[in-house]
């Protein structure tokens, strides 16, 4: 009997320990916050602004989808395959130097070729960022990482504008 109580205290701590610690990956893990309506994006680790950028997103014919997604690929110096044309890597090419997959096909986070566009609903529903803010995004996330696109204000990035704001 003595041991069997043993055995069941040991997995008790053991089924705790196991939980924390996956409390913990979930608080150390990044993930990207979008605002569509903001036209921000916000790189997050646990409940810490890494990084913040302007971006663009759908225009109203052709909007950004909402919802939870998470990084498929990661390619430098992409090829574009327009509906006419193909344009590879280079000044021309509507992606710009970098392209993170959402795993929604055809949609995710790239570079742009028309600077301009960027804080404004002008693209195909993809997010576009600047080349030098794309470029530092694609090197501080991975394949896997979450990507969170909200249609509304999200209270998370509400709260990060109040304190940015603040400051």
């Amino acid at each position: 009997m003595k041991t069997k109580n043993m055995l069941m205290k040991v997995a008790a701590i053991l089924a705790v320990a196991a939980v924390d610690a996956c409390a913990e990956e979930r608080r150390s893990q990044k993930r990207i916050v979008i605002s569509i309506p903001d036209k921000k994006l916000v790189l997050m680790q646990g409940d810490r602004v890494l990084k913040m950028y302007d971006v663009a997103v759908g225009k109203s014919s052709t909007p950004s989808p909402q919802g939870e997604f998470s990084i498929v690929n990661r390619v430098p110096n992409p090829t574009w395959y327009g509906p006419d044309q193909v344009v590879g890597p280079g000044k021309n090419n509507p992606l710009g130097t970098r392209w993170m997959g959402l795993g929604y096909k055809g949609y995710g986070i790239h570079g742009t070729n028309v600077p301009s566009s960027i804080g404004k609903a002008a693209s195909h529903g993809c997010i576009r960022m600047r080349q030098h803010d794309v470029e530092e995004l694609f090197a501080l996330v991975d394949v896997g990482t979450t990507v969170e696109l909200h249609g509304e204000r999200p209270a998370l990035v509400a709260m990060i504008f109040a304190v940015a704001v603040g400051d």
